[in-house]
């Protein structure tokens, strides 16, 4: 069982990879085959995401740390999903593409200081 602290930075590794993944796919100028590259790996980190943001959620509700809001664990949940798909296709926009993933990562970042610093503050 991953810790909220693994699973954030697992989640940032994700952005990573999806950053690096859509000018892979634009140089091999190939449409993916849905059900065998880009399922299984949405699918996976579909259901870490979902946990992770309720997880992330009860944190809120109880803690309410200064500088994490619900929305925008929602709008990262949202976005993320959305990325994690189009990172596998050459068509995919790069400006509104990166952007995303630059929020998001501002976000699981902003979240990791705050989880690193509760765990000091208990350590």
């Amino acid at each position: 069982m991953l810790s909220l602290i693994e699973k954030t930075e697992r989640l940032l590794s994700v952005c990573e990879e999806c950053l690096e993944r859509l000018p892979a796919m634009r140089e091999l100028d190939r449409e993916p085959d849905f059900f065998t590259e880009v399922k299984p790996y949405a699918d996976t980190n579909h259901k870490l995401l979902d946990e992770w943001t309720e997880e992330i959620r009860t944190l809120i509700r109880e803690e309410r740390p200064k500088y994490v809001h619900l929305h925008q664990i929602e709008s990262l949940n949202e976005s993320m999903k959305q990325f994690i798909v189009q990172s596998f296709y050459p068509k995919t926009g790069k400006k509104r593409f990166v952007l995303s993933i630059n929020s998001a990562t501002y976000t699981l970042r902003t979240v990791l200081d705050e989880l690193q610093r509760k765990g000091g503050e208990e350590g």
